[in-house]
């Protein structure tokens, strides 16, 4: 029927190309967006090995980079930039991916996903109950850490600059947001 809406399912996700492409089902539709420029890279990349470095040598669980699929249900499929899975988690990775929320899920900003991470992944992040969101402005140099509670997420540090910060889920790991931009 005309105006019927599809819902797209993991299933319909499987069949997608590797064409350089991002896929990812939000909801039952399809999102698609570019391949991150190579300054996004650089700047996850950096946050990959501080954040990896630290959950390694404390026995805290496993930071994924991305691609990885993180399936939240069998209609909303996401890619996040990052994905740190503490111990009590470990349990979500299967050879689809991380089936269930991540302890945390981490996106870099781009001119195409800047309005998807901010309100769409937001949401779905808030709605499948990832405890921690962080949201890497590469542009504004800061990162924000969020923390879910019962009226969504909410902004619990804003990080700039030299001085070292820690941000949840991490008391102990201090490290300075200037060094992630390349």
């Amino acid at each position: 029927m005309p105006g019927e809406r599809v819902i797209l399912t993991y299933k319909d996700y499987e069949a997608l190309p590797a064409d350089g492409r991002r896929y990812e089902i939000h909801e039952g539709e399809l999102s698609v967006t570019p391949a991150p420029s190579l300054h996004h890279q650089r700047v996850i990349g950096n946050l990959y090995t501080i954040l990896r470095q630290h959950v390694k040598s404390g026995g805290l669980g496993e930071v994924l980079l991305s691609p990885v699929d993180c399936i939240l249900s069998d209609v909303t499929i996401v890619q996040p930039d990052l994905v740190y899975l503490d111990t009590t988690h470990g349990s979500l990775v299967s050879d689809r991916g991380v089936e269930g929320p991540p302890a945390l899920v981490v996106e870099v900003l781009s001119p195409s996903t800047t309005e998807i991470d901010r309100s769409t992944k937001r949401q779905l992040y808030a709605r499948y109950g990832v405890p921690y969101y962080w949201i890497v402005d590469a542009e504004a140099r800061a990162v924000e850490a969020y923390m879910l509670s019962e009226r969504g997420y909410q902004l619990s540090a804003r990080a700039a600059g030299s001085e070292p910060v820690c941000l949840p889920p991490f008391p102990d790991l201090a490290f300075a947001p200037a060094s992630l931009w390349p």
